[in-house]
């Protein structure tokens, strides 16, 4: 594949993203992921390639002929190329790239250690959008590696808990309840979107009293009898230490267990809705 130096994604980061997994020869949550793009390049202000459905054919059959069975397919959609300019004005036309990464590893379930980040979140008008404009969020995560932590965590401009470098973030109280930030000021993470819904089994069968997605306070969070990260490239990860403070044993928790059985369960045999067959 080659970018041109004037795709305005490459020179002034004017392009947005998303990732699905690829799964047993199966897209997951491939029909929402391709929603978010679109709704992430009307928000950047970037003239869709091609429709909705081209779009979406264009994408199973780039990981089609790639015959990957398991891995990971990330597009991207850009103003396109034109020239060096700060308007988009000079470019051509948009532009649609896709690549598919192979990996047959599997998922981890290992607690990990977070920290709390120092780098200013990004505005929500840029937060709740999935653009290329990640360099908070590399320089987060740097911060993260820098004090041996797998991730760092952000707070909003109230103090509230936001989300990960490229995470959601889920609780589980001390009143068994899962607890998930709003997200009115964050991405909506669309595994973060699936636990949600696969969690209420966990309510019907009581070893959840419920499920609440709110304000969460750092001192609510700290003390939590566990926390997890949610995301594409995680799924569920559970967290075992948020700076010095460790949660309860020091081991990872149940329901956090649990729930990343659930997704794989989702990913493995999940409904249709979840599940785009790719033909090879």
């Amino acid at each position: 594949m080659v970018i041109l130096m004037d795709d305005h994604m490459v020179h002034r980061g004017h392009g947005v993203f998303d990732t699905a997994a690829i799964k047993k020869g199966h897209l997951y949550e491939l029909h929402q992921h391709v929603d978010r793009i679109i709704r992430s390049g009307t928000v950047a202000k970037i003239v869709l390639p091609f429709d909705r459905e081209t779009i979406r054919r264009i994408l199973i059959q780039t990981v089609s002929v790639s015959k990957c069975m398991n891995g990971s397919l990330r597009y991207w959609m850009s103003a396109g190329p034109g020239d060096f300019q700060l308007s988009p004005s000079g470019c051509h036309q948009p532009a649609l790239y896709a690549i598919v990464i192979e990996d047959q590893s599997l998922f981890d379930s290992r607690g990990i250690k977070v920290v709390t980040s120092s780098i200013p979140i990004k505005p929500p008008q840029f937060a709740t959008m999935k653009s290329v404009n990640y360099l908070p969020n590399v320089l987060s995560k740097m911060e993260a590696e820098e004090q041996v932590a797998f991730a760092a965590i952000w707070l909003d401009d109230d103090g509230f808990i936001a989300e990960g470098s490229n995470m959601n973030v889920a609780f589980v109280t001390k009143e068994q309840e899962l607890l998930m930030p709003k997200f009115d000021k964050i991405l909506s993470g669309c595994p973060a979107r699936r636990v949600l819904t696969l969690a209420e089994g966990l309510v019907r069968v009581g070893k959840l009293r419920g499920i609440r997605v709110d304000n969460v306070c750092i001192d609510e969070g700290k003390s939590a009898d566990e926390m997890m990260l949610l995301g594409s490239g995680v799924l569920v990860r559970p967290v075992i230490q948020w700076d010095e403070k460790v949660k309860g044993d020091g081991k990872e928790g149940p329901i956090s267990k649990t729930l990343l059985n659930y997704i794989l369960e989702d990913m493995n045999s999940g409904l249709s809705s979840v599940r785009v067959p790719v033909r090879y």
